[in-house]
């Protein structure tokens, strides 16, 4: 009999549970890619309850969640507003009830029986009783944030985090035994974004930051350069872009001194290509800077944000107002990297599209630029609105037939959560079933130790060695 998320759950084989059990399971976990608060991680403070540690408070929680409370036609007083946190984590049973299909459902139960033993199905007539119990749990030290990513072997966390930022929780991280690195990534998406408001602003904080009087192009390029310098004193390999709608044009250096000069003095609009051309010209600058350093570059594109906008100038980003856009990207980027290569400065690349239609022809332009090491442009993993077992393994499938999936780097978080690292026993059960099912066609041979070390290197292996975390 088939019981809801038995130890073989997802693994249709015995080829597959081969994989998992002996292979996929025994492997640490490296976050190269979160939203975790690293002032949260040093304080280290026990959570007031579950609902705190898996919804959120105010604005900043687990805007997958907040997405189907709102389908399912809760007020937002019980998602983001001022409800009782347990009036909250009962919307949240109500909810859960009905997402039977959707990830959220096994990734819920998954928490629950991975970090709190518990294999009762949520539901409204059990909230009460598993939230007795968890929040007991909680107020042990054992559920602290530290101990939260210790459970799961974690070996790394890489933080999400702006230029200007002192980093001051990760210098003092770096002094203590934490059981894990902590470290930071720069996002310099304030310093992309010339047509957003704030910019000016944010000019102002980022010559602040780096001691650079920001005045034009070259100087925007120089104070983001001391940052990425200091980002990687304290230990950062990694950057990374949202880049959600981009064309590629060129400029003179004439011509874009000018447009930093109106974005700068306020005076007249930018136009949407002036736009593209700074950002052109800026994305190929920071390009330069990650090869030099030897810095992965992260790309988050296709993602159409803060799409309701009435919500979010109320509650403001990353609270689940966002969706899929369907722009056409593949070309541009290539003429990017095909620019870069000219001078060499094509850095580590890891490329997400949140449209899978892109997956393909994404892999084909990274392809066209492979030199140097092994997979050095990839295809990053099946991300947000595709972080689902049908999503993943249209990811690992398109990998696979247009590249050499053996040298991917894996799955990640990009979560808010400390209790989300289920999330990477799902990635691989899906990856282990995929294989089985190849291996039971006759696709690949059914070799335990061929592919068992394929499934350790996604697993691990292959993030440790391409990004470079650790002295060896």
């Amino acid at each position: 009999m088939i019981v809801f998320l038995d130890k073989d759950f997802l693994l249709t084989t015995d080829f597959s549970r081969k994989l998992f059990h002996n292979h996929a399971a025994k492997m640490p976990i490296i976050d190269y890619h979160c939203h975790l608060s690293p002032k949260e991680i040093y304080e280290n403070k026990k959570f007031n309850d579950l609902s705190q540690a898996w919804i959120g408070e105010g604005n900043i929680g687990d805007h997958y969640k907040w997405r189907l409370m709102r389908a399912n036609g809760v007020p937002e007083r019980y998602i983001t507003g001022d409800a009782e946190p347990y009036e909250k984590f009962l919307k949240w049973a109500e909810t859960i009830e009905k997402s039977v299909g959707n990830p959220l459902y096994e990734w819920t139960h998954l928490e629950l029986r991975r970090y709190f033993g518990i294999n009762t199905v949520l539901n409204r007539d059990t909230a009460f009783e598993i939230w007795e119990k968890s929040n007991k749990l909680l107020d042990s030290n054992e559920f602290k944030p530290r101990n939260l990513v210790k459970k799961f072997n974690v070996k790394v966390v890489c933080t999400t985090d702006d230029p200007v930022d002192d980093l001051h929780y990760h210098n003092l991280l770096s002094k203590e035994d934490v059981g894990f690195k902590v470290l930071p990534t720069f996002r310099p998406d304030n310093a992309l974004n010339i047509e957003k408001k704030g910019f000016i602003s944010y000019m102002d904080q980022l010559g602040d930051a780096s001691g650079i009087n920001i005045n034009d192009f070259d100087s925007i390029v120089l104070a983001l350069k001391k940052r990425m310098d200091y980002f990687y004193e304290v230990g950062s390999v990694l950057s990374d872009h949202s880049l959600e709608q981009y064309t590629y044009i060129e400029t003179t250096d004439a011509e874009l001194d000018g447009i930093v000069k109106r974005a700068l003095d306020g005076t007249g609009s930018i136009s949407s290509t002036e736009v593209n051309k700074y950002k052109t010209a800026l994305l190929k600058a920071l390009m330069k800077i990650y090869r030099d350093k030897k810095v992965t570059m992260q790309l988050h594109i296709q993602a159409y944000r803060d799409l309701n906008v009435t919500m979010f100038n109320k509650i403001g980003p990353n609270t689940g107002f966002d969706a899929i856009t369907d722009g056409s990207l593949a070309e541009d980027l290539g003429c990017l990297f095909a620019s870069a290569e000219k001078s060499d400065s094509i850095p580590k690349t890891i490329v997400y599209s949140l449209n899978p239609n892109d997956w393909i022809p994404l892999i084909t332009v990274l392809g066209s630029f492979q030199k140097d090491m092994v997979q050095k442009l990839q295809l990053g993993s099946a991300w947000w609105f595709n972080d689902t077992r049908t999503g993943m393994r249209n990811q690992l499938t398109a990998f696979a037939e247009v590249s050499l999936l053996p040298n991917f780097v894996g799955m990640l978080t990009d979560s808010r959560s400390f209790l989300s690292y289920p999330r990477h026993e799902y990635f691989r059960r899906v990856l282990c079933e995929l294989l089985g099912e190849w291996a039971e066609r006759g696709q690949i041979p059914s070799d335990e130790d061929q592919i068992g070390k394929i499934v350790e290197d996604i697993s691990y292996n292959n993030a440790y060695r391409y990004f470079g975390f650790f002295d060896d």
